[in-house]
């Protein structure tokens, strides 16, 4: 028998994820039939990376818990307290706000603490974006981690789905619903370049990149060389102005942040170095841009939605589902470049080619919120095996 009216708490700790849940956020919140319950913590609080609980509030939520986790450090040993600060924090919120379901999305090391927590209290998950791979990142183990302390599953994908199930979630509490930052492209209201401009208090007078770059947590890739082939390879495409936007919180990303800095003030009118555009304003960059740059998911999942070519350099993101239009570049500055050529020719489709994103259709915030409300909760979950004809 289902709850008809149910405390829905859910975790944010980056402002990429926050950006992401904001329409699901909204809809919790009007829903007679459910009280939202918000768990801020990681960077939201870091004034390193932009202090970006600040928007949240602006937005019209309400944090319930506050959650200070993250450590003045940029080293694997930092993170990993950083998980025991946050186990030791949420436990404490969660004992609070006594929610009847938990929403977690993606594959963070925060989102790992919380989603701990809230399984040896027996709240259930609803863990989004699911099953898909990043082989360039220790979120890849976190992501699947997560799906084994969860309860119900919205994967992106029929293919990420056929992967929870194929690690023994059972398929009727597994379900394909698209990616939920796609939202955005239905109910969102985007910038005008002018607007754009005013906004950010730098004038966009030319074509622009929107570049991303975060430290890849697995491999030999090491961020601070990476970064300045990106740097680099932006140098022989000076006629392009640059947005670039702050890493995050993963080990080296502070490396990165004086680069970033340095080469924005060298160049005052032509580059705007920015710890966060928010939601609405990256997507509104994205949306005129002439390319993004970097290796963030988002360029992955949302960009090619708008029919903006990525070009989406080293390993981080590998093993994910891609459209035509996102170009892998190997991290150095001639790879990078070449693709950036290929991006703003638009070379890599035909001329009225329409761009298939394989993420959805931008209306999966409605089917987590039916999720939620159908939840009949069994804290002891069985493993669901596969039957694989054995071959000799």
């Amino acid at each position: 028998m289902t709850q008809m009216h149910k405390k829905v708490a859910v975790f944010t700790g980056t402002r990429a994820e926050y950006g992401l849940l904001y329409w699901l956020l909204k809809d919790i919140q009007s829903d007679p039939e459910l009280t939202l319950q918000l768990l801020v913590s990681g960077m939201h609080f870091s004034p390193e990376f932009g202090e970006t609980y600040k928007d949240i509030e602006k937005d019209g939520f309400n944090i319930d818990e506050k959650i200070e986790i993250l450590l003045s450090s940029d080293s694997p040993v930092g993170t990993a307290k950083s998980i025991g600060l946050g186990v030791l924090g949420f436990a404490d919120a969660l004992a609070r706000l006594r929610p009847d379901v938990l929403i977690i999305l993606g594959d963070r090391f925060e989102a790992l603490a919380a989603a701990q927590t809230a399984m040896i209290l027996r709240i259930p998950i609803v863990h989004l974006h699911g099953g898909e791979i990043t082989e360039g990142a220790y979120d890849d183990a976190i992501r699947h981690a997560i799906t084994k302390l969860s309860y119900l599953h919205g994967t992106s994908t029929e293919d990420y789905r056929n992967r929870v199930i194929q690690l023994g979630e059972a398929p009727e509490r597994v379900k394909n619903i698209g990616a939920i930052g796609l939202d955005h492209l239905n109910r969102a209201s985007f910038m005008t370049v002018s607007e754009l401009s005013k906004s950010l208090c730098f004038e966009l007078n030319r074509p622009y990149f929107v570049v991303t770059y975060h430290p890849v947590t697995l491999g030999e890739e090491a961020p601070e060389a990476t970064f300045q082939a990106i740097l680099d390879a932006l140098d022989e495409y000076s006629e392009y102005q640059v947005i670039l936007t702050y890493p995050n919180a993963d080990d080296g990303g502070r490396r990165i942040i004086p680069m970033l800095k340095a080469y924005a003030l060298s160049q005052p009118s032509r580059v705007l170095a920015i710890p966060s555009l928010g939601q609405v304003r990256y997507l509104s960059a994205v949306k005129h841009a002439a390319a993004v740059i970097g290796n963030s998911s988002s360029g992955i999942i949302e960009v090619p939605a708008f029919d903006i070519a990525t070009v989406n350099i080293g390993v981080r993101q590998k093993g994910r589902l891609a459209a035509k239009s996102v170009l892998n570049a190997q991290p150095n500055q001639h790879s990078i470049s070449e693709q950036i050529q290929i991006a703003v020719r638009r070379s890599y489709k035909q001329i009225d080619e329409k761009i298939c994103n394989p993420y959805g259709q931008g209306n999966a915030s409605k089917q987590v919120i039916e999720m939620i409300k159908t939840l009949s909760f069994e804290p002891s979950k069985v493993f669901f095996d596969i039957n694989f004809s054995c071959q000799q």
